[in-house]
């Protein structure tokens, strides 16, 4: 938000009968070819008032007086609550002037109508540019994913920067949101505030990465918020991160996009997996376990597992990362065999992220390729012993250690998350869950129709708030339901009625 004031001769108010309507539209003009900011003031000081332009996603984009700018943000999004404010569009925003009350309405018709004008023409100047300048945003993003930092540093003049939050947005409309959220950010090369924010459509998404000193100031997630609930775009959200690692967080925002709902449009990447059940958990043993079970993977296998466990599965995980999918499964089926499990197990699945939510570094103990240190195996051995393992081979993701889950707390949490659940939607799940998340082979072993499963499980859903097409709620769910197992919980258990719907085995 901007706000000017004008001084001088020129400065004389309508109360002055010398201020003819040649004269007025002179001083505008002359104002317009200035900013924005001072046609604004300009109109602010003909009318003895304040005057705003309002942006219905950025707010306040100027105003004179600047105490003027939260009224004529609500002025412009009321109108009928203020009679005795002018509006008129202007520029793809709203121009309210608040006039003072001696100031004839003929006059203030012509300023609004005149300021309106010449905000258009500004706007359409911009527009005349705008596609170029969208270009260029969108081929410093390519570079900044290719890994060209230096050059993307040089090229807006921000050798400062050193790091990037990064937003990544899907939806049924993406252009018009693109042109929305580039009018409200109104990005530039120089930056401003010590950040500068590229914008470009990438591969059917939008893209958006704020440069910054190390945080950034929360404008731009305002605006990619305002922007994705108007036009009903989900996005992911990674950082702040080093430049450097631009291409990770560009892959960690896609699979946090996943986890998006209408309910929460914007998920940060570190709000997937298992975070609360990880805080929970006694960090000794949990740690040591993550650690050596993870031991044999690289930190590019990590990641490329981590991206798999969030998406749910290989091709969505090649889109995160940009690879085919036929080069994602080569890789996967590396990591397969190094752990030596099944990727496709829905405990394994779990377990893993439980395994990668561990704090396994940054206290001197990895050797800087993903490698446990030899201090954490030996510490180790005596719970591998405990598991049946082989001496120096690392556990197995399929089972937990003892002491792990089998605690007060995880217990308290796992009866919180699907203790209310009846019986009957409780099996459902599990054998759901069991099977992939597939409806046909869970409703076979269930003995139910397909139709009857999927009401089951939406009503799962609706009990405990929670979005089943996520595969890390499902991971979740899962370790939640075996904390919590009981002896009933066989499909052969389930309640019957008889009939078609429930069939009897």
């Amino acid at each position: 938000m901007s706000t000017t004031h004008t001084t001088g001769p020129d400065a004389a108010g309508p109360g002055d009968r010398r201020v003819t309507p040649e004269a007025v539209a002179g001083r505008l003009l002359r104002a317009a070819t200035r900013s924005g900011a001072q046609l604004v003031s300009e109109a602010a000081v003909l009318v003895q008032g304040a005057a705003v332009l309002a942006d219905p996603i950025a707010g306040a984009v100027y105003s004179t007086p600047a105490a003027a700018a939260a009224d004529g943000v609500h002025a412009a999004a009321h109108p009928q609550e203020h009679p005795h404010h002018v509006q008129r569009p202007a520029a793809g925003a709203v121009l309210v002037l608040h006039p003072a009350p001696t100031v004839p309405a003929e006059h203030v018709g012509l300023v609004v109508t005149t300021t309106a004008a010449l905000l258009e023409v500004r706007g359409q100047r911009a527009a005349e540019l705008r596609a170029e300048q969208m270009r260029l945003h969108t081929t410093l993003l390519r570079l900044l994913l290719a890994g060209h930092t230096t050059s993307v540093t040089n090229t807006v003049s921000a050798d400062g920067l050193t790091h990037v939050t990064l937003y990544r947005l899907t939806g049924p409309d993406v252009p018009t949101a693109h042109q929305v959220l580039w009018r409200a950010a109104r990005p530039s090369l120089a930056g401003h505030g010590g950040s500068c924010a590229l914008i470009g459509e990438v591969d059917g998404e939008l893209l958006v990465a704020e440069l910054h000193h190390g945080s950034d100031d929360g404008r731009i997630l305002r605006l990619v918020s305002r922007v994705s609930e108007r036009h009903g775009l989900l996005a992911g959200l990674a950082g702040p991160v080093p430049l450097a690692e631009m291409p990770t967080a560009h892959a960690d925002a896609a699979a946090a996009r996943h986890s998006a709902t209408p309910a929460h449009r914007i998920v940060p990447a570190d709000a997937v997996g298992t975070p609360q059940l990880a805080r929970l958990l006694p960090p000794g043993p949990y740690t040591a376990w993550a650690r050596s079970v993870l031991s044999p993977l690289t930190r590019e296998h990590r990641h490329l597992l981590l991206v798999r466990l969030r998406t749910g599965s290989a091709p969505r995980a090649a889109a995160a990362l940009g690879l085919s999918p036929g080069t994602v499964r080569t890789r996967l089926r590396g990591v397969a065999a190094l752990l030596g499990a099944d990727l496709d197990d829905i405990t394994v699945q779990a377990h893993l992220l439980l395994a990668l939510r561990a704090p396994t570094r940054g206290d001197g103990d990895d050797d800087g390729n993903g490698q446990a240190g030899g201090n954490d195996r030996a510490g180790n051995n005596g719970q591998a012993r405990s598991n049946g393992q082989e001496r120096g081979r690392p556990p197995r993701p399929q089972t937990l250690p003892g002491g792990i889950l089998d605690t007060d707390v995880a217990r308290t949490w796992a009866v919180g998350l699907v203790g209310g659940l009846e019986p009957h939607l409780r099996i459902a799940l599990a054998c759901w869950l069991r099977h992939h998340a597939r409806t046909a082979p869970a409703a076979s072993e269930l003995h139910v129709h397909r139709t009857t499963l999927t009401v089951w499980l939406t009503q799962c859903a609706e009990r405990l708030g929670q979005n089943l097409t996520d595969a890390t709620v499902r991971a979740e769910l899962h370790l939640a339901l075996e904390a919590t197992a009981k002896d009933g919980d066989d499909p052969r258990a389930l309640p019957r009625r008889g009939g078609r719907t429930y069939r009897r085995v």
